[in-house]
């Protein structure tokens, strides 16, 4: 039988290639929507996904993860999940349904309405799938899990999606693109992951489920508010062309976060529950303010988690700050290239999101911490005083943008930025102390990270310099003033350059990456050669 710790290496690796297809496929089908449609019909989609995601919370889904979470399950748990969250997701549809028109006239969308509709059928079947994709990932079955996606995601969206924005249906084709992925994740997670439907609606594990469950909720919607009350005051005091510019910079800096996170959060995640399910749970009771839901793991289980997640929080600090500094300044001739110039206003926003992908992925790395050791009420509790404090913030930025800013969303997007390396840093430094560490744990790591990003960002700048003072010589004379020609010119020179002179850094002094970093290429090797 495999180890524990090959079973999650698989599964992580799994999760990284399914991901990849998806994130892939997701970016050709934006890209190639995105430019059918225009700003507009992206921003009443934009609105509607977002309150979408609301409805999901709402629907329950925290009963499906109260699954992921708990050590031993039976037919009975899965039941009573199946039946709570399915019949919340079936009220939370309902009521998108009622209350389209008068949110579409919230936001003064009168297409938000038909959106709304479409896509309350997304919220049902995401609430009826969520058990049986609780159990895939339980059993970290992160291929099979993986593939499903990706089959949804193309039947959507490339099989829906795209012949009916051909078909001139604007943001309807993306609320019916939605509502085919959930039909078809629904069946393929049924058919893969068969288990009980018949209603149960008390239990031994009743308790223990809506108190998951409800933590949960509270959990997701503060997540959700932090990330979707920006574009959410966008569409109520702007227009919603504003909001699918600021929209599509979102979904396009949310690709690389997809990548890191999507995959290894889970399976942190899972492995602390299979440390449960073989017998290291806590013999004590939890601390003061701990989850009842979830009682955390002995301290010899935690040492195991924590010296996982402590070499991925390092490795993380170390090479994510490059990236992301070099992705912020290629970021408006990457929006040029692939949407055209409609799209140019997202450039800028774009940056500042790139420079959020250390923030985002330590945030998202932290939480499993949180979860496993006891404290999972944390997650939700950090978070509120900021939102409080950003929340009027936004709603002036937005009041005003279009007489002080000159109509620039530039302002809500840093304020978005600051806010979430706040709640990165936070979330960090409650985790570190539940480990026991101290809070500079990680800064030799975040000192190597920043001077390897200065190195790549300079180099990055020469080479797209270079690379527009010889435009005109390596282009012919018809192609030195198209936008896309131009912007693929210096994205090849400036990210040529940047990944030379990294590899040129490593390959002279390979210990610029710091010991964690090295002992997990090491181990990603071994694990390699292993499979």
């Amino acid at each position: 039988m495999a180890t524990l710790s090959a079973r999650a290496g698989q599964a992580l690796r799994w999760g990284t290639l399914t991901l990849l297809a998806r994130i892939g496929l997701q970016l050709v089908a934006q890209v190639l929507l995105a430019r059918l449609l225009g700003p507009e019909s992206y921003g009443v989609y934009a609105l509607g996904l977002a309150l979408l995601t609301f409805a999901g919370f709402l629907a329950g889904n925290g009963f499906a993860y109260g699954l992921l979470l708990r050590p031993q399950i039976d037919d009975d748990d899965i039941r009573l999940a199946f039946t709570w969250q399915a019949s919340a997701g079936l009220a939370c549809a309902a009521a998108m349904v009622v209350g389209a028109p008068a949110l579409a006239a919230f936001f003064r969308a009168p297409d938000l309405a038909p959106t709304l509709q479409w896509m309350a059928i997304a919220c049902l079947c995401s609430a009826c799938a969520g058990t049986a994709l609780a159990l895939m990932q339980r059993a970290l079955d992160q291929r099979r899990q993986g593939l499903l996606q990706l089959a949804a995601y193309a039947l959507g969206y490339l099989g829906v999606g795209m012949p009916l924005a051909l078909a001139g249906w604007q943001a309807q084709a993306l609320a019916a693109a939605c509502a085919t992925q959930a039909v078809a994740t629904l069946v393929l997670a049924l058919w893969l992951r068969p288990h009980p439907l018949r209603p149960l609606w008390r239990g031994q594990g009743r308790a223990q489920t809506l108190d998951t469950g409800g933590r949960v909720f509270i959990t997701n919607l503060v997540n959700w508010l932090a990330a979707n009350l920006d574009r959410l005051i966008i569409g109520r005091y702007l227009q919603a062309h504003a909001v699918g510019l600021y929209a599509l910079a979102w979904n396009l800096a949310q690709v690389p976060v997809t990548l890191l996170v999507g995959a290894a959060q889970p399976a942190l995640l899972a492995a602390g529950t299979q440390l449960r399910g073989r017998g290291a749970r806590t013999d004590t009771p939890a601390a003061a303010g701990a989850s009842t839901a979830l009682p955390p793991l002995n301290p010899q289980a935690l040492r195991r988690l924590a010296g996982a997640w402590e070499m991925t929080m390092a490795s993380a600090a170390t090479l994510l700050p490059g990236a992301a500094l070099c992705l912020a300044l290629l970021a408006p001739d990457l929006v040029i290239l692939l949407y055209g110039p409609a799209w140019q206003d997202s450039g800028a926003l774009l940056a500042v999101m790139l420079l959020c992908l250390p923030a985002w992925t330590a945030w998202a790395l932290a939480t499993p911490v949180l979860w496993h050791a006891g404290r999972s009420h944390l997650e939700a509790g950090l978070q509120l005083p900021l939102l409080a404090l950003a929340l009027p913030l936004w709603i002036v930025t937005a009041l005003f943008g279009e007489r002080v800013f000159g109509g620039s969303l530039l302002p809500v997007a840093l304020l978005s930025a600051l806010l979430l390396h706040a709640r990165a840093w936070r979330t960090v430094r409650a985790a570190l102390v539940c480990l026991g560490r101290p809070v500079a744990r990680l800064a030799p790591a975040t000192g190597r990270g920043l001077l390897l990003a200065g190195a790549c960002a300079l180099a990055l700048q020469a080479g797209r310099e270079l690379a527009q003072a010889l435009a005109p010589s390596l282009l012919p004379a018809a192609w030195v003033d198209a936008p896309s020609v131009f912007a693929a010119l210096r994205l090849f020179g400036g990210g040529a350059a940047a990944l030379a002179a990294a590899g040129g850094l490593l390959a002279w002094r390979p210990t610029l990456l710091g010991p964690q970093a090295l002992a997990l290429l090491r181990r990603t090797r071994v694990a390699e050669g292993r499979s």
